[in-house]
Formats: C-alpha cells, sequence, structure tokens
C-alpha cells in the first residue's frame, strides 16, 4: 500500500510524455514538461513594432495592403488565372495559301455549273454584228433594256452598211431607252462605217482587230469571241469584279490585272462558261448592296458570308429572274431555259 503514491506518480509521468502538456497534476511531472505547460499557458504578447532603445515597444502602423508580387499572384484561386487568360485576343486565322484558293475557285465553277445548267449571254442576237452592237449599248443599262430596244434597231438597220450610213439622229431617238444614246450612236455608228471600210462589211475574230473599233474594250471583244466565234475570253464585267473579289481570288480592281490573275486559276476551255455562271450568279443573287446570303447555295465556299441578308426567308425575297419567279431578260431565250421571256418594250415586266 505505501508503494501506491509512487506508481501514481510513475503513470502520470508516462502519460504527460506521451501525451505532452495534457491536464494532469504537478506531481510526478518532469521539469521539461512543467516548462513546455508553464509557456503553453502563458497568454500570446500583442504584435508590437521594433523596441526603442528604453526597451518599450513602437506603436505598429495600420497594415497596408501589399502590391500583387509574383508570390501572391501564384496563391491566387485557378478561376481568376482562367478568366485572365480568356481575355486575350485569338491567335489570327492562318492565310489561304494559294493552292487551297485555286482548289476553292475551281469547286465555285463546278458548283455554280450544277446551279445555273442554262447560263448564257443574256443579250439576243442572231449573229456577230448584232451581238457586238447590242454589247457596246449594255454599258451602262441593262441587258433586258437592251433587249428590248434592238429589235426596233435591227430591223431598219440589219447590216453594217446599213447602220454607217444611217442619220444620227433617227438612231439616237431608237436606242435613247438604253441611256447615253448620243455618245452610244457615234460609238455603233462608227464601228459599223470601220466594219464596212477596213473588214469587208465582217466582224473580225481576232482580239487586237475588234478592240480597234470605236466603243470596243476587251470586255466587248471577249464577250464577240466567246459567244459569236468560240473563242475563250473571260468577261470581267462589274458583276464578275464584285464577285471575283468577294470570292478572294483577287485583290485588284483592275478589270485587265483581274482578267489576267483569273486565268491562272482556270482552264483556258473553261473562261467563256465560267464568265456566264459568275455573271448570272451576281445578277441573280450575290448583288452589289443587298447580297441574298441566306438563299445562296455556295456559302460552305464564300468567304465573305454575312455580308448580306443571311435570313432565308428575307434572302428569297432578293432573288431576281428566274431565280425570284420573274421574267428573265432575254425576249428570246434559249432552249433550256427555266425561266419566262422578257416582256417587249413598253410591256409590264412583272
Amino acid at each position: 500500500m505505501s508503494n501506491s503514491p509512487v506508481r501514481a506518480q510513475a503513470k502520470g509521468a508516462e502519460r504527460v510524455s506521451a501525451e505532452g502538456n495534457s491536464a494532469v497534476g504537478e506531481h510526478g511531472v518532469s521539469k521539461r514538461a512543467k516548462a513546455a505547460n508553464r509557456k503553453a499557458a502563458e497568454p500570446a504578447k500583442p504584435v508590437t513594432g521594433a523596441t526603442g532603445a528604453a526597451g518599450t515597444a513602437k506603436p505598429v502602423k495600420a497594415a497596408e495592403p501589399r502590391k500583387a508580387t509574383k508570390a501572391t499572384k501564384a496563391t491566387e484561386p485557378a478561376s481568376s488565372t482562367k478568366a485572365a487568360s480568356s481575355t486575350k485576343p485569338a491567335k489570327p486565322a492562318k492565310p489561304e495559301s494559294r493552292l487551297a484558293m485555286v482548289r476553292r475557285a475551281r469547286r465555285i465553277n463546278r458548283e455554280l455549273a450544277e446551279v445555273f445548267p442554262y447560263a448564257h449571254p443574256e443579250l439576243d442576237f442572231r449573229n456577230p454584228f448584232e451581238l457586238l452592237v447590242a454589247t457596246v449599248l449594255s454599258a451602262q443599262t441593262t441587258d433586258l433594256r437592251v433587249n428590248q430596244t434592238t429589235p426596233a434597231l435591227f430591223a431598219k438597220y440589219p447590216t453594217p452598211e446599213d447602220l454607217a450610213a444611217a442619220v444620227p439622229e433617227e438612231v439616237e431617238e431608237l436606242i435613247r431607252p438604253t441611256g447615253f444614246f448620243r455618245a452610244k450612236t457615234k460609238s455603233i455608228m462608227g464601228l459599223a462605217a470601220a466594219l464596212r471600210d477596213d473588214f469587208g462589211g465582217e466582224v473580225p475574230g481576232r482580239l487586237d482587230d475588234l478592240v480597234k473599233l470605236p466603243g470596243v474594250g476587251r470586255k466587248t471583244a471577249f464577250v464577240v469571241l466567246g459567244n459569236a466565234f468560240g473563242v475563250p475570253g473571260i468577261t470581267v464585267d462589274t458583276h464578275f469584279m464584285r464577285l471575283a473579289r468577294r470570292w478572294r481570288w483577287t485583290e485588284s480592281d483592275d478589270p485587265v490585272k483581274i482578267e489576267a490573275e483569273i486565268a491562272t486559276i482556270f482552264p483556258k476551255s473553261e473562261w467563256t462558261m465560267l464568265s456566264h455562271r459568275v455573271i448570272f450568279h451576281g445578277r441573280r443573287i450575290c448583288h452589289a448592296r443587298k447580297p441574298a446570303c441566306g438563299a445562296c447555295p455556295i456559302t460552305h465556299l464564300c468567304p465573305s458570308y454575312g455580308e448580306g441578308e443571311t435570313d432565308p426567308e428575307k434572302a428569297r425575297k432578293l432573288l431576281k429572274y428566274e431565280m425570284g419567279g420573274l421574267p428573265g431578260q432575254r425576249l428570246d431565250p434559249p432552249p433550256g431555259y427555266p425561266g419566262r421571256p422578257a416582256p417587249p418594250l413598253g410591256a409590264s415586266e412583272g
């Protein structure tokens, strides 16, 4: 019995050594444990600044917000880091290669051939002379207006000799509906006289000869060569120029340069029909001011999609000629044309 207090003290020491500063009596506790207990029991001293010379603490200033450092940035939440990275501008798309552009351009031509298998020159003519005169008259007006005007003109002056000998004022009155009738009268009478005097009354089939005629440029010459003589040519009119730029086939706005650039993209055998298809598309769907993007069959190939109306219903209302259920431009359309013939001059065009 006399040894029981000693055993208890020993057990208490074992508990202290095993548990650290546990709440046990002071009896049997080692000096190291007592010191540890006293240190834990002391209240925490308030944070002070540096001590003065006399050992007294200087008052502490209010803590100022620290500037962000690399260390603090590293501790920011991951979500804020993602948000910051999401605001970075996206990398620009890789420019289209020349090969990719050529492949896309040729695919556009193939798909337009399926959309417009009936594409054709939209001027009424029966021979090279009529096509030449009609093409000169088509400047700054529609083919429809020319087709409504030329029947009376050709009925009265069927040959170059007849037109060259005409009274200018009478010719002016006949072609007045096409606009710029005085300048156009001078051109068509001048080319008629040149055909009579220099080419035996026949339209030449060479580019170099055609462009020497009054009022005839490369565009008019290629229309005549391609459709009256079967000589391939690219007709760069306002519609062709607009679409070639929208489709990124060229960046030029010079017709001669555009013609040269397009000639390197397509085989020569395609030049004439390519011109018809592109012009058909430009007149019916891809208009200058309000392209009918929502009704366009080649949007998947067009880098300018969205410049016009994209709503399908609204876009369909922008379609013209046979695509919009309206008469075409020719009074005498070729076989296979799916639309209605154009009305004669003075009749309703609805």
